[in-house]
């Protein structure tokens, strides 16, 4: 039976983490709210939880071509899939082979990685590379080579594949399994929470990119979604700084806050579905796969 004191630290616990669940939820309310209320009640009275009223005028403005938003979701999309899908691959098997002691070149190999986590090739050198020597301009691999492996991701894999007993892997070599065979049936299947965690952290990046869009990619059609937004927020900044004083438009009458908000939840919302079904590997992964990183 627990004590009083015990009890009370249980409630104190409770209440602590129920405060701070409301602080990370009470931004995305605020968010949703600003982007359901109309612009000029956001100039008059400030933001506010629950709307003054219920207007969509915002999202009317981001999704009114809808044909251009779809193009640049279906790119996203496409874009994060498939970067995730190859970054976890070749992520997985430079981390399996950084972690087998057998492996010759796991010192140098180690050295690059981590080489890479301190110095870069810097813009125009990588600009260079991927537009005149790999001619990569307006494809989609200039959106998923760059971000294909990233040193943290593969270091914080070889640890968790470390944890992995030796003695599974000497087992499985005796029965004739190869490492690629071990690799696949034995340390994947092992290695689901921190597969799941680096995924949804390489997922996550493919998601919110635009930077590499805004270097490599000019045709209009292949626009991923956070390039356009982003696009249609300065020409919105545009309208609101020259338009609005030359014809006599009141400002208030052109969405900005509420049209930056909407665009958050529109850029946000398919993430905001996708987190919970990682949510119980991701803890696990990330605190196992970063001990002794």
């Amino acid at each position: 039976m627990k004590s009083k004191t015990g009890r009370r630290a249980v409630w104190f616990a409770h209440a602590l983490l129920a405060l701070t669940c409301l602080l990370c939820v009470i931004p995305l309310v605020a968010v949703i709210s600003v982007s359901l209320t109309q612009e000029r009640y956001l100039v008059e009275n400030g933001y506010r939880l629950i709307p003054y009223e219920w207007n969509i005028e915002a999202y009317q403005y981001v999704l009114s071509d809808a044909t251009i938003i779809l193009q640049a979701y279906k790119i996203t999309i496409l874009v994060s899939i498939l970067g995730t899908v190859g970054g976890l691959l070749v992520t997985s098997l430079l981390a399996y082979a950084l972690s087998r002691n057998i492996f010759v070149f796991r010192k140098q190999l180690s050295f690059l990685v981590v080489f890479t986590m301190l110095f870069n090739g810097g813009l125009v050198p990588t600009y260079i590379m991927m537009v005149n020597y790999l001619h990569l301009k307006d494809s989609l691999l200039a959106l998923i080579l760059p971000y294909l492996v990233g040193a943290m991701n593969v270091l914080i894999l070889r640890t968790f594949f470390r944890q992995i007993p030796e003695g599974i892997i000497e087992s499985a070599k005796i029965d004739g399994a190869s490492e690629l065979t071990i690799y696949a049936r034995i340390i994947l299947p092992l290695s689901k929470p921190a597969i799941a965690t680096i995924g949804l952290l390489i997922l996550l990046v493919y998601w919110n990119d635009w930077w590499l869009a805004l270097l490599y990619i000019d045709n209009q059609k292949m626009l991923p979604l956070q390039l356009l937004l982003n696009r249609m927020m300065s020409n919105i900044e545009f309208l609101r700084s020259h338009i609005g004083s030359v014809s006599g438009v009141k400002m208030s009458q052109i969405p900005s806050e509420s049209a930056r908000m909407a665009m958050c939840v529109v850029a946000a919302g398919p993430m905001l579905f996708i987190l919970p079904f990682f949510q119980k590997y991701f803890v696990k992964g990330l605190t196992i796969g970063s001990v002794k990183g």
